[in-house]
């Protein structure tokens, strides 16, 4: 199943340093908007492969930033309708993490950043989208990362030591090039995503008694009863 946000989640308006973002705005349209406006600090976003509804839900990040140092005041909407404004600093964020009740919606996002350089900050997306074009299967049919950075280890290294790049099941596989990246090779169904999702972590866990831990939200119940 695919949900898609409307058009008119997807508006981004801008304030001096200040933007206003649907849910479903791109973190890269984000990070653009920001470098045109010469606003500084949402580089990171250019990293991001996600829409700001779900980067705010998981306190999503990438190269040393995340949601919650640029995310002022988020517009909520509860499993009855109700909408208010929610201050970050009542999110309860953490690593890949918020405290956003399940059923609550994000219908927008007030981000601030800092006065910058265009040129500046344009070369540090440049940077940002070298790094990831050189280390991640970005033209592969994948959901970014896969799996949370437990404390004090990388999760990709973990799944690496544990035999798994290029492991495969059915039509989804291991990424070769980034080990943290599940890969849908064209015939891959939800159930052969998750299941070697898991055969990695059952087989990180017999390594190194690591539980890794989903960063990819799975809703419902998989086929053959798994959960």
């Amino acid at each position: 199943m695919v949900i898609r946000l409307g058009k008119s989640l997807g508006d981004i308006r801008s304030d001096g340093v200040d933007l206003v973002a649907g849910a479903g705005a791109s973190d890269f349209a984000v990070a653009n908007l920001a470098r045109d406006r010469a606003v500084a600090g949402l580089e990171f976003l250019r990293g991001v492969p996600g829409s700001i509804g779900g980067s705010v839900r998981m306190n999503a990040g990438a190269y040393g930033r995340d949601m919650a140092d640029v995310l002022v005041a988020a517009r909520i909407a509860d499993r009855f309708g109700e909408v208010q404004q929610v201050l970050a600093v009542d999110l309860g964020f953490s690593y890949r993490h918020s405290a956003l009740p399940e059923g609550d919606i994000v219908l927008s996002a007030h981000l601030r950043g800092v006065p910058g350089a265009p040129d500046a900050i344009a070369r540090r997306m440049a940077e940002i989208s070298a790094e990831r074009d050189l280390a991640q299967p970005l033209r592969t049919r994948t959901g970014g990362s896969s799996f949370k950075n437990p404390p004090g280890e990388k999760a990709w290294r973990l799944i690496d030591q544990a035999g798994c790049r290029g492991l495969t099941l059915g039509g989804a596989q291991i990424s070769e090039k980034h080990t943290n990246f599940l890969i849908n090779t064209g015939t891959a169904s939800a159930d052969d995503l998750e299941k070697l999702g898991e055969d990695v972590r059952a087989r990180v866990k017999a390594m190194c008694g690591i539980d890794l831990e989903w960063e990819i939200r799975i809703i419902g119940k998989a086929a053959g009863g798994m959960r």
